[in-house]
């Protein structure tokens, strides 16, 4: 028994041990795979370890700025500030009472309450508070910052900020916050120029989130964005800004567009829309169609300067032959009228046809003189029908009728639809003698991390439809449109300057055949200046004006064309209509005042130097020294005008009680600080009490109004 019995133990401990044994050797061999595959169940557990570990930060390539011609950015990436919450346990600077927070917070960041909770009672480490949480402003951030919540955190974050608000706003587009897309306009057409190219930096952290002592950074860099400069002027944009407003406000047409070229290069130096909208605000856009390029419709009367240049260049034109206006049966069962309800002037000559608008006139040119054919060949030359290839985003090609009865419409402005940037273009040939230049909008483009030019535009002739001959003779007859005793452009008549144009009434089709009634035609004028050397080209069109029985369309166009011509003559350095000796004593005030560069200069010295050239120096700031100027140096001003001198990053808020737009936008530019504005006419209130402490992060609210606007006690 006592051997069995020990016989037994030494079976059962050999059993134990080889058991043992196999369980070691198992595991062990499992730790050794583990240590040299690194891996458990296809898991590699290096990179497991690595993204636990590892935090990824991304580093944002700033997007490219977009600038007017002078140097003034009119969209850029300006410093935001975007909320977030953390959570984690034991952290310092955590969430304490979810419920608490997001009853206090939820108002500031435009969330429901419950949605809030639900956020910040999730198990993660760090929660995003939504697309109202991004993007705030100093201000913002300060406001919730004062609430006193714990583990409520803020990052900088860029934000795409247009310093002039309704500005060009359909050339422009905009940036969705929520998405970053690029929406529209240039933001879109140049996407790929303007984003930046993302970097990253990594690093170790603790269990908690916080960096590891030591541990080494691995950084990939980020790259800008290009920057584009447009051709746009500032100034006559602005211009075309407050004539549209203004006319906005007065007559409520249901549309409104605008373009102002150079009639030399082709270059656009202006173009606006009305709907409008503000960029920062875009969540309140009703129109999102530039209408300048990508609406097409039958023109009016407009089209009859391009119906007289190819019958004058056709050879065929004899100005001094007359024929019978009033009405015209061309034989297709068709009743072409004059539009004084077919009663015409009698027998007329077609010199006078555009004097005058004759429908009839301008059909018999087509369909007696030159015919159809060749006068579809001259709409061809001039680019109708087809896209100028301007930069910008959606341009319609139009659409040109092709039969002779529509010939004989088409050759004054119905049947045919075109766009306004192919007036512009085709305007050009008569502006141009005879060239006529391809509209463009984008002047050059910057790479900012190697200072290389990536692009730099130049002028380019897209055709030459008519003689030097034609385009001088036709422009003769565009004066007489204006100034002479039958013609229907007097209300374009400028001060001090000849104008050429053509009047345009545009009928609108409908289910119902054309719309009929007082004001429902698109009003318009072609037009350019100086008549015997065009500098500048414009089109203006109205849609449906609210007209009073004693008004007429040309009324609320010539508002805005006239508006837009007088800024060009000042800061275009036209030459107004006046003898020598008149021109020798007002040149200054012709050509402008080229202002001098005073950053540098010590404040009291560079006030002196600007009022020498009969300027309104605005210094803002105590500093010593002109850190900045708006407008900047080598600009051309008018005499009297304000230049604002910036000593210092904060300074005392001014008084801008009677102000203009114009002041208030410099004023902006010069400090960088986010103006909103409301109304037209001159500032009556500002948000920010006259002489507070202000600085370029602070935001300023305006109002403006017209003096007759302002209440007096008795009215």
């Amino acid at each position: 028994m006592g051997l069995l019995k020990r016989t037994t133990i030494i079976s059962r401990a050999f059993l134990l041990f080889g058991l043992a044994a196999i369980i070691i050797a198992v595991l062990g061999g499992r730790f050794l795979f583990v240590q040299v595959s690194k891996e458990i169940d296809d898991v590699d557990l290096e990179t497991l370890a690595n993204e636990r570990w590892t935090s990824h930060e991304p580093l944002q390539g700033e997007r490219g700025s977009i600038y007017a011609s002078n140097g003034e950015a009119i969209a850029e990436e300006v410093t935001s500030y975007t909320a977030f919450a953390i959570l984690q346990d034991g952290y310092e600077g955590a969430v304490d009472d979810p419920e608490e927070t997001a009853q206090t917070l939820a108002p500031y960041i435009d969330m429901e309450e419950n949605r809030l909770v639900e956020l910040l009672t999730r198990d993660q480490f760090q929660v995003e508070l939504g697309t109202d949480a991004r993007q705030l402003s100093y201000e913002e951030k300060e406001e919730i910052e004062d609430l006193g919540l714990e583990g409520i955190h803020f990052r900088l974050e860029p934000k795409r900020y247009y310093p002039n608000q309704a500005f060009a706003s359909h050339v422009l587009g905009y940036i969705d916050r929520g998405t970053d897309d690029a929406v529209m306009g240039l933001e879109a057409a140049l996407d790929q120029e303007l984003e930046g190219e993302g970097g990253s930096m990594t690093y170790q952290v603790a269990r908690n989130g916080v960096p590891l002592p030591g541990s080494e950074e691995e950084i990939s860099d980020a790259y800008n964005g290009n920057n584009v400069q447009l051709t746009l002027d500032s100034n006559i944009q602005l211009a075309l800004e407050q004539a549209m407003t203004s006319v906005d406000e007065e007559y409520e047409p249901e549309r409104m567009t605008a373009i102002v070229a150079n009639a030399k290069t082709g270059e656009i130096l202006a173009m606006g829309n009305r709907p409008s909208f503000n960029p920062n605000n875009y969540e309140a856009i009703t129109n999102h169609t530039n209408f300048a390029v990508s609406d097409h419709y039958e023109p009016g009367s407009t089209l009859k300067i391009f119906t007289m240049a190819a019958a004058v260049d056709s050879g065929a034109y004899d100005g001094d032959e007359e024929f019978e206006s009033g009405t015209y049966d061309p034989g297709y069962e068709h009743i072409i009228n004059d539009h004084n309800d077919g009663e015409g002037w009698g027998t007329i000559t077609f010199d006078e046809a555009m004097e005058r608008s004759s429908n009839v006139g301008f059909s018999k040119l087509v369909n007696e003189i030159m015919g159809a054919d060749t006068y579809y060949e001259y709409l061809d030359r001039f680019g109708f029908g087809k896209e100028t290839g301007i930069e910008l985003p959606n341009e319609a090609a139009g659409m040109m009728s092709e039969s002779d009865l529509d010939a004989m419409y088409t050759a004054f402005g119905q049947s045919s639809a075109v766009t306004p940037i192919q007036q512009i273009q085709a305007v050009t040939a008569i502006a141009n003698d005879g060239k006529m230049m391809q509209p463009y909008i984008v002047d050059r483009i910057e790479n900012p991390n190697v200072n290389e030019m990536v692009y730099e535009s130049e002028p380019e002739i897209a055709g030459e439809p008519i003689s030097e001959e034609t385009a001088k003779g036709v422009r003769e007859q565009l004066v007489e449109a204006v100034y002479g005793e039958n013609g229907t452009g007097g209300a374009f008549q400028v001060d001090d300057m000849t104008i050429a144009g053509k009047t345009g009434t545009a009928q609108i089709p409908s289910e119902n055949g054309y719309l009929s009634g007082h004001g429902q035609n698109i009003y318009s004028f072609l037009g350019m200046a100086p008549a015997d050397d065009p500098e500048i080209v414009t089109y203006v069109a109205v849609d449906r004006p609210n007209l009073s029985e004693d008004e007429y369309g040309s009324q609320p166009v010539s508002t805005i064309f006239n508006t837009v011509m007088h800024q060009s003559m000042q800061y275009f350095h036209l030459q107004p209509d006046e003898s020598p000796s008149q021109e020798e004593e007002e040149s200054v005030e012709a050509e402008g005042i080229e202002l001098e560069d005073v950053t540098g200069d010590r404040a009291n010295r560079a006030a002196e130097t600007v009022s020498e050239q009969h300027l309104a120096p605005f210094i803002l700031g105590e500093g010593n020294r002109i850190e900045s100027q708006y407008p900047f140096a080598g600009e051309h001003v008018i005499s009297g005008e304000k230049i604002f001198l910036v000593s210092d990053d904060s300074w005392e808020m001014p008084d801008m009680t009677g102000w203009s737009v114009r002041d208030v936008v410099k004023f902006s530019t010069a400090t960088g600080m986010n103006i909103e504005h409301s109304g037209t006419g001159y500032v009556r209130e500002q948000s920010l009490e006259p002489g507070s402490e202000a600085g370029s992060h602070d935001s300023l609210t305006v109002e403006f109004a017209h003096p007759e606007e302002e209440k007096t006690d008795g009215d």
